[in-house]
Protein backbone atom coordinates (compact mmCIF):
# COMPACT_ATOMS: atom_id res chain seq x y z
CA UNK A 1 0.00 0.00 0.00
CA UNK A 2 1.31 3.41 -0.69
CA UNK A 3 2.41 5.81 2.23
CA UNK A 4 0.51 8.31 0.33
CA UNK A 5 -2.25 8.78 -2.23
CA UNK A 6 -1.82 9.57 -5.58
CA UNK A 7 -1.63 12.75 -7.11
CA UNK A 8 -5.38 13.73 -7.69
CA UNK A 9 -6.43 13.41 -11.36
CA UNK A 10 -9.13 15.91 -12.20
CA UNK A 11 -12.78 15.57 -11.50
CA UNK A 12 -15.28 14.11 -13.67
CA UNK A 13 -17.70 16.93 -14.87
CA UNK A 14 -20.86 17.06 -17.38
CA UNK A 15 -20.12 19.55 -19.56
CA UNK A 16 -18.58 18.11 -22.85
CA UNK A 17 -21.49 17.03 -25.14
CA UNK A 18 -21.20 13.60 -26.09
CA UNK A 19 -19.90 12.59 -23.23
CA UNK A 20 -21.32 9.86 -20.67
CA UNK A 21 -22.02 12.34 -17.85
CA UNK A 22 -23.41 14.27 -20.20
CA UNK A 23 -25.90 12.03 -21.61
CA UNK A 24 -27.02 11.13 -17.83
CA UNK A 25 -27.63 15.11 -17.16
CA UNK A 26 -29.31 16.05 -20.58
CA UNK A 27 -31.04 12.68 -21.28
CA UNK A 28 -31.38 10.25 -18.23
CA UNK A 29 -32.69 12.72 -15.48
CA UNK A 30 -35.31 14.36 -17.64
CA UNK A 31 -36.45 10.51 -18.68
CA UNK A 32 -36.29 9.89 -14.87
CA UNK A 33 -38.81 13.18 -14.16
CA UNK A 34 -41.60 11.98 -17.25
CA UNK A 35 -41.37 8.26 -15.45
CA UNK A 36 -42.30 9.39 -12.02
CA UNK A 37 -44.89 12.02 -13.29
CA UNK A 38 -46.57 9.38 -15.26
CA UNK A 39 -46.24 6.48 -12.76
CA UNK A 40 -48.39 8.11 -10.10
CA UNK A 41 -51.35 10.44 -9.96
CA UNK A 42 -49.98 13.49 -8.75
CA UNK A 43 -52.01 16.46 -8.15
CA UNK A 44 -51.11 20.20 -9.71
CA UNK A 45 -48.75 21.11 -6.93
CA UNK A 46 -46.93 17.99 -7.92
CA UNK A 47 -46.89 18.36 -11.68
CA UNK A 48 -46.05 21.86 -11.35
CA UNK A 49 -42.88 21.08 -9.07
CA UNK A 50 -41.83 18.15 -11.44
CA UNK A 51 -42.34 20.85 -14.78
CA UNK A 52 -40.24 22.92 -12.97
CA UNK A 53 -37.29 20.39 -12.46
CA UNK A 54 -37.69 18.61 -16.11
CA UNK A 55 -37.24 22.71 -17.09
CA UNK A 56 -34.22 22.94 -14.57
CA UNK A 57 -32.64 19.56 -16.14
CA UNK A 58 -32.41 21.28 -19.54
CA UNK A 59 -31.22 24.89 -19.06
CA UNK A 60 -31.37 25.50 -14.95
CA UNK A 61 -29.15 26.04 -12.40
CA UNK A 62 -28.48 24.47 -8.39
CA UNK A 63 -30.64 25.90 -6.38
CA UNK A 64 -30.95 25.78 -2.73
CA UNK A 65 -33.62 23.17 -0.88
CA UNK A 66 -36.74 25.05 -0.03
CA UNK A 67 -37.20 26.69 3.25
CA UNK A 68 -39.69 24.11 4.43
CA UNK A 69 -37.09 21.08 4.02
CA UNK A 70 -35.46 20.13 7.48
CA UNK A 71 -32.72 22.08 9.14
CA UNK A 72 -30.87 19.14 9.95
CA UNK A 73 -30.94 18.25 6.14
CA UNK A 74 -30.52 21.58 5.27
CA UNK A 75 -27.24 21.94 7.07
CA UNK A 76 -26.01 18.44 5.74
CA UNK A 77 -26.48 19.47 2.41
CA UNK A 78 -24.74 23.37 3.44
CA UNK A 79 -22.00 21.08 4.78
CA UNK A 80 -21.79 19.23 1.66
CA UNK A 81 -20.99 21.90 -0.49
CA UNK A 82 -24.49 23.40 -1.71
CA UNK A 83 -23.94 26.87 -0.61
CA UNK A 84 -20.54 26.77 -2.99
CA UNK A 85 -22.49 25.56 -5.65
CA UNK A 86 -25.59 26.96 -5.57
CA UNK A 87 -26.32 29.81 -9.02
CA UNK A 88 -23.98 27.46 -11.22
CA UNK A 89 -25.27 25.12 -14.02
CA UNK A 90 -25.86 21.32 -12.87
CA UNK A 91 -22.84 20.50 -15.94
CA UNK A 92 -20.19 23.13 -13.94
CA UNK A 93 -20.41 21.14 -10.47
CA UNK A 94 -19.10 17.69 -10.30
CA UNK A 95 -20.91 14.99 -11.90
CA UNK A 96 -21.14 12.91 -8.81
CA UNK A 97 -22.55 16.13 -6.66
CA UNK A 98 -24.61 17.09 -9.42
CA UNK A 99 -26.54 13.22 -9.95
CA UNK A 100 -26.85 13.35 -6.06
CA UNK A 101 -28.63 16.69 -5.58
CA UNK A 102 -31.18 15.99 -8.72
CA UNK A 103 -32.25 13.14 -6.54
CA UNK A 104 -32.76 14.71 -3.62
CA UNK A 105 -34.71 17.66 -5.63
CA UNK A 106 -36.64 14.92 -7.67
CA UNK A 107 -37.86 14.37 -3.91
CA UNK A 108 -38.65 17.20 -3.10
CA UNK A 109 -40.89 17.76 -6.26
CA UNK A 110 -42.99 14.62 -5.33
CA UNK A 111 -43.32 15.70 -1.81
CA UNK A 112 -41.45 12.98 -0.04
CA UNK A 113 -40.50 15.00 3.06
CA UNK A 114 -43.22 17.28 2.84
CA UNK A 115 -46.14 16.68 5.01
CA UNK A 116 -48.81 15.38 2.96
CA UNK A 117 -50.35 12.76 1.12
CA UNK A 118 -46.83 11.49 -0.04
CA UNK A 119 -44.94 12.30 2.42
CA UNK A 120 -42.25 8.53 2.52
CA UNK A 121 -43.98 6.85 -0.81
CA UNK A 122 -40.96 6.20 -3.02
CA UNK A 123 -41.26 7.70 -6.40
CA UNK A 124 -39.59 4.10 -7.55
CA UNK A 125 -41.38 1.74 -5.73
CA UNK A 126 -43.25 0.47 -8.33
CA UNK A 127 -40.80 -0.08 -10.80
CA UNK A 128 -38.56 -2.23 -8.30
CA UNK A 129 -41.78 -4.12 -7.02
CA UNK A 130 -42.48 -4.84 -10.91
CA UNK A 131 -38.94 -6.04 -10.86
CA UNK A 132 -38.92 -8.26 -8.02
CA UNK A 133 -42.69 -9.80 -8.81
CA UNK A 134 -41.48 -10.59 -12.81
CA UNK A 135 -41.10 -14.44 -13.23
CA UNK A 136 -37.85 -14.24 -14.37
CA UNK A 137 -37.17 -13.70 -10.99
CA UNK A 138 -38.93 -17.21 -9.76
CA UNK A 139 -36.66 -18.86 -12.32
CA UNK A 140 -33.39 -17.15 -11.11
CA UNK A 141 -34.49 -18.41 -7.40
CA UNK A 142 -35.41 -21.73 -8.79
CA UNK A 143 -31.85 -21.98 -10.19
CA UNK A 144 -30.36 -21.78 -6.88
CA UNK A 145 -31.46 -25.45 -6.07
CA UNK A 146 -28.61 -26.50 -8.45
CA UNK A 147 -26.12 -25.57 -5.58
CA UNK A 148 -26.63 -28.35 -3.59
CA UNK A 149 -24.49 -30.53 -6.23
CA UNK A 150 -21.43 -27.77 -5.54
CA UNK A 151 -18.57 -27.88 -2.75
CA UNK A 152 -18.79 -25.19 -0.45
CA UNK A 153 -16.35 -23.10 -2.01
CA UNK A 154 -17.79 -23.82 -5.50
CA UNK A 155 -21.55 -22.48 -3.78
CA UNK A 156 -19.49 -19.51 -2.34
CA UNK A 157 -17.77 -18.37 -5.58
CA UNK A 158 -21.16 -18.74 -7.95
CA UNK A 159 -23.29 -16.54 -5.36
CA UNK A 160 -19.98 -13.87 -5.19
CA UNK A 161 -20.66 -13.42 -8.91
CA UNK A 162 -24.48 -13.83 -8.76
CA UNK A 163 -24.10 -10.49 -6.74
CA UNK A 164 -21.26 -9.05 -9.04
CA UNK A 165 -23.30 -9.26 -11.45
CA UNK A 166 -26.99 -8.33 -10.73
CA UNK A 167 -29.63 -8.52 -12.55
CA UNK A 168 -26.93 -8.38 -15.82
CA UNK A 169 -27.38 -11.58 -17.08
CA UNK A 170 -29.07 -14.69 -16.14
CA UNK A 171 -28.57 -16.09 -12.54
CA UNK A 172 -29.58 -19.21 -13.91
CA UNK A 173 -26.02 -20.01 -16.12
CA UNK A 174 -24.19 -17.99 -13.45
CA UNK A 175 -24.87 -20.59 -10.94
CA UNK A 176 -25.13 -23.61 -13.21
CA UNK A 177 -21.47 -23.30 -13.99
CA UNK A 178 -20.52 -22.69 -10.59
CA UNK A 179 -19.44 -19.02 -11.32
CA UNK A 180 -17.55 -19.84 -14.67
CA UNK A 181 -17.50 -19.01 -18.32
CA UNK A 182 -18.07 -15.97 -20.18
CA UNK A 183 -19.04 -13.61 -16.95
CA UNK A 184 -15.53 -14.13 -15.55
CA UNK A 185 -13.97 -14.12 -19.18
CA UNK A 186 -15.29 -10.32 -18.87
CA UNK A 187 -13.94 -9.32 -15.30
CA UNK A 188 -11.36 -6.62 -15.96
CA UNK A 189 -9.84 -7.43 -12.68
CA UNK A 190 -10.21 -10.73 -10.11
CA UNK A 191 -9.42 -10.25 -6.77
CA UNK A 192 -11.97 -13.01 -5.26
CA UNK A 193 -9.20 -14.87 -4.00
CA UNK A 194 -8.06 -12.06 -1.82
CA UNK A 195 -11.96 -11.50 -0.80
CA UNK A 196 -11.57 -15.23 0.77
CA UNK A 197 -8.64 -14.65 2.29
CA UNK A 198 -9.62 -12.25 4.36
CA UNK A 199 -12.78 -14.32 5.16
CA UNK A 200 -10.72 -17.13 6.66
CA UNK A 201 -8.74 -15.05 9.26
CA UNK A 202 -9.01 -16.53 12.75
CA UNK A 203 -11.16 -15.27 15.33
CA UNK A 204 -14.59 -13.27 14.83
CA UNK A 205 -15.43 -12.23 11.61
CA UNK A 206 -17.67 -9.39 10.54
CA UNK A 207 -18.52 -8.00 6.81
CA UNK A 208 -20.25 -4.74 6.06
CA UNK A 209 -21.67 -5.12 2.65
CA UNK A 210 -22.73 -1.85 1.60
CA UNK A 211 -25.85 -2.26 -0.90
CA UNK A 212 -25.95 -0.87 -4.25
CA UNK A 213 -29.43 -1.44 -5.91
CA UNK A 214 -33.10 -3.27 -5.02
CA UNK A 215 -34.90 -5.61 -6.54
CA UNK A 216 -32.84 -8.37 -8.55
CA UNK A 217 -30.08 -6.94 -7.32
CA UNK A 218 -30.41 -7.16 -3.88
CA UNK A 219 -31.51 -10.62 -3.89
CA UNK A 220 -28.05 -12.23 -4.81
CA UNK A 221 -26.19 -9.98 -2.43
CA UNK A 222 -28.63 -11.41 0.44
CA UNK A 223 -28.22 -14.58 -1.29
CA UNK A 224 -24.26 -14.20 -0.40
CA UNK A 225 -24.75 -12.89 2.92
CA UNK A 226 -26.85 -15.89 4.17
CA UNK A 227 -24.74 -18.53 2.80
CA UNK A 228 -21.27 -17.00 4.71
CA UNK A 229 -23.42 -17.04 7.47
CA UNK A 230 -24.81 -20.69 7.01
CA UNK A 231 -20.85 -21.64 5.77
CA UNK A 232 -19.30 -19.71 9.19
CA UNK A 233 -17.67 -17.54 6.66
CA UNK A 234 -18.83 -14.49 8.80
CA UNK A 235 -20.28 -14.26 12.02
CA UNK A 236 -21.43 -11.16 12.02
CA UNK A 237 -22.48 -8.92 9.47
CA UNK A 238 -23.90 -5.33 8.99
CA UNK A 239 -25.85 -3.89 5.77
CA UNK A 240 -25.74 -0.75 4.65
CA UNK A 241 -28.71 0.58 2.98
CA UNK A 242 -29.95 4.57 1.79
CA UNK A 243 -32.08 5.98 4.34
CA UNK A 244 -34.45 7.32 1.63
CA UNK A 245 -34.77 6.61 -2.12
CA UNK A 246 -32.04 7.56 -4.15
CA UNK A 247 -30.31 6.79 -7.63
CA UNK A 248 -33.76 5.19 -9.12
CA UNK A 249 -32.72 1.79 -8.01
CA UNK A 250 -31.10 2.25 -4.66
CA UNK A 251 -31.91 -0.26 -2.19
CA UNK A 252 -33.52 1.19 1.52
CA UNK A 253 -35.09 -0.75 4.34
CA UNK A 254 -38.43 -1.11 2.85
CA UNK A 255 -36.87 -2.93 -0.28
CA UNK A 256 -34.54 -4.93 2.19
CA UNK A 257 -37.73 -6.01 3.47
CA UNK A 258 -39.85 -6.94 0.01
CA UNK A 259 -36.46 -9.19 -1.08
CA UNK A 260 -36.61 -10.55 2.28
CA UNK A 261 -40.45 -11.40 2.24
CA UNK A 262 -39.33 -12.81 -1.63
CA UNK A 263 -37.12 -14.96 -0.47
CA UNK A 264 -38.62 -16.24 2.41
CA UNK A 265 -42.11 -16.93 0.31
CA UNK A 266 -39.48 -18.85 -2.09
CA UNK A 267 -39.57 -23.19 -2.13
CA UNK A 268 -36.27 -24.71 -2.18
CA UNK A 269 -32.89 -23.07 -1.89
CA UNK A 270 -34.07 -19.49 -1.48
CA UNK A 271 -36.37 -19.86 1.13
CA UNK A 272 -33.82 -21.61 3.12
CA UNK A 273 -31.49 -18.86 3.01
CA UNK A 274 -33.94 -16.05 3.00
CA UNK A 275 -35.22 -18.13 6.55
CA UNK A 276 -31.48 -18.23 7.64
CA UNK A 277 -31.21 -14.33 7.30
CA UNK A 278 -34.63 -13.12 8.30
CA UNK A 279 -33.97 -15.72 12.44
CA UNK A 280 -30.07 -13.53 11.82
CA UNK A 281 -31.62 -10.42 11.59
CA UNK A 282 -33.76 -11.25 14.86
CA UNK A 283 -30.58 -12.48 16.56
CA UNK A 284 -28.53 -9.48 15.66
CA UNK A 285 -25.64 -11.42 13.88
CA UNK A 286 -27.39 -8.87 10.64
CA UNK A 287 -27.88 -5.58 11.51
CA UNK A 288 -29.04 -3.14 8.95
CA UNK A 289 -27.34 0.58 8.80
CA UNK A 290 -29.27 3.37 7.06
CA UNK A 291 -26.81 6.28 7.47
CA UNK A 292 -26.93 9.76 5.78
CA UNK A 293 -23.61 9.88 4.51
CA UNK A 294 -25.26 7.16 2.19
CA UNK A 295 -26.64 9.24 -0.20
CA UNK A 296 -24.19 12.45 0.50
CA UNK A 297 -23.00 13.58 -3.15
CA UNK A 298 -19.13 12.82 -1.89
CA UNK A 299 -16.34 10.53 -2.04
CA UNK A 300 -15.97 8.07 1.22
CA UNK A 301 -13.03 10.22 1.65
CA UNK A 302 -14.88 12.25 3.21
CA UNK A 303 -17.07 10.05 5.33
CA UNK A 304 -18.03 11.19 9.35
CA UNK A 305 -15.98 9.85 12.32
CA UNK A 306 -18.87 7.40 13.25
CA UNK A 307 -18.92 5.36 9.67
CA UNK A 308 -15.30 6.01 9.65
CA UNK A 309 -14.81 3.67 13.13
CA UNK A 310 -17.05 1.00 11.79
CA UNK A 311 -15.38 0.39 8.51
CA UNK A 312 -12.67 0.05 10.28
CA UNK A 313 -13.89 -2.32 12.96
CA UNK A 314 -14.68 -4.88 9.92
CA UNK A 315 -12.49 -7.91 8.86
CA UNK A 316 -13.98 -6.01 5.21
CA UNK A 317 -16.11 -3.87 4.11
CA UNK A 318 -17.83 -5.07 0.25
CA UNK A 319 -18.86 -2.33 -1.62
CA UNK A 320 -21.41 -3.02 -4.21
CA UNK A 321 -22.04 -1.54 -7.38
CA UNK A 322 -21.38 1.63 -10.05
CA UNK A 323 -21.95 4.36 -7.83
CA UNK A 324 -20.19 2.95 -4.61
CA UNK A 325 -17.14 2.25 -6.31
CA UNK A 326 -17.06 5.79 -7.64
CA UNK A 327 -17.27 7.40 -4.15
CA UNK A 328 -14.68 4.92 -2.84
CA UNK A 329 -11.72 5.61 -5.61
CA UNK A 330 -13.06 9.41 -6.06
CA UNK A 331 -15.08 10.15 -9.51
CA UNK A 332 -11.92 11.37 -10.67
CA UNK A 333 -10.45 10.60 -14.57
CA UNK A 334 -7.87 8.53 -13.04
CA UNK A 335 -5.70 6.42 -15.79
CA UNK A 336 -6.49 3.19 -15.61
CA UNK A 337 -3.49 1.97 -14.33
CA UNK A 338 -3.70 4.05 -11.52
CA UNK A 339 -3.15 1.60 -8.05
CA UNK A 340 -6.39 0.65 -6.25
CA UNK A 341 -4.48 0.28 -2.97
CA UNK A 342 -2.90 3.95 -3.65
CA UNK A 343 -6.34 5.83 -4.19
CA UNK A 344 -7.93 3.67 -1.43
CA UNK A 345 -5.35 4.02 1.00
CA UNK A 346 -7.30 6.44 3.26
CA UNK A 347 -9.94 3.49 3.48
CA UNK A 348 -10.13 2.81 7.39
CA UNK A 349 -9.96 -1.32 6.82
CA UNK A 350 -9.71 -4.01 4.48
CA UNK A 351 -12.47 -3.41 1.14
CA UNK A 352 -13.37 -4.47 -1.51
CA UNK A 353 -15.31 -3.40 -4.20
CA UNK A 354 -18.01 -5.61 -6.22
CA UNK A 355 -18.74 -3.57 -9.86
CA UNK A 356 -20.17 -3.61 -12.64
CA UNK A 357 -18.43 -0.68 -15.25
CA UNK A 358 -21.54 1.74 -16.22
CA UNK A 359 -19.53 4.81 -15.98
CA UNK A 360 -16.34 6.19 -17.16
CA UNK A 361 -13.94 5.96 -13.96
CA UNK A 362 -11.66 3.12 -13.10
CA UNK A 363 -8.26 1.89 -11.71
CA UNK A 364 -6.24 -0.57 -10.89
CA UNK A 365 -6.08 -2.20 -14.27
CA UNK A 366 -2.94 -3.60 -16.06
CA UNK A 367 -1.32 -2.11 -18.66
CA UNK A 368 -1.90 -5.08 -20.76
CA UNK A 369 -5.48 -5.46 -19.89
CA UNK A 370 -6.37 -1.76 -20.64
CA UNK A 371 -5.07 -2.15 -24.10
CA UNK A 372 -6.98 -4.95 -24.55
CA UNK A 373 -10.01 -3.45 -23.48
CA UNK A 374 -9.38 0.07 -25.80
CA UNK A 375 -8.07 -1.98 -28.83
CA UNK A 376 -10.44 -0.48 -31.82
CA UNK A 377 -11.49 2.54 -29.98
CA UNK A 378 -14.25 1.24 -28.62
CA UNK A 379 -14.50 3.08 -24.96
CA UNK A 380 -17.88 1.35 -23.82
CA UNK A 381 -16.52 -1.24 -22.03
CA UNK A 382 -16.13 0.98 -19.47
CA UNK A 383 -20.03 2.23 -19.21
CA UNK A 384 -22.07 -0.45 -21.46
CA UNK A 385 -22.23 -2.50 -18.44
CA UNK A 386 -20.79 -5.50 -20.46
CA UNK A 387 -17.81 -5.69 -17.73
CA UNK A 388 -16.91 -6.13 -14.43
CA UNK A 389 -14.32 -6.21 -11.38
CA UNK A 390 -13.72 -7.55 -8.31
CA UNK A 391 -11.07 -5.14 -6.82
CA UNK A 392 -9.52 -5.82 -2.77
CA UNK A 393 -6.95 -3.66 -0.73
CA UNK A 394 -6.08 -5.60 2.46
Amino acid sequence: MADTAPEPAPVILGDEPGSFPHGVLADRHPAVVRQVRDTFPFGPERLRALDALLASCADGVVEPLPAEADARDRERWARWGLDAYAGRSWYEVPWLWAESHFYRRLLDAVGYFAPGTWQGVDPFRPAKLAELDDPATDEELAALDGLAGLTADERGRALLHGSLWGNRADLGFRLSEGGTGQQVDALVCDDGDALWSLLDTPGPRTLCLVADNAGRELVPDLLLLSHLLAEGRVDRAVLHLKPHPYYVSDATPADLLDALRRLTAAGGTAGTYGRLLWTALREGRVTVRAHPFSCAPLPYADMPGDLRAEFAAATVTVLKGDLNYRRLVGDRWWDPTTPFADVTAYFPGPVAALRTLKSDVITGLTGTTVAALEKGGDERWRTGGTHALIQVRT
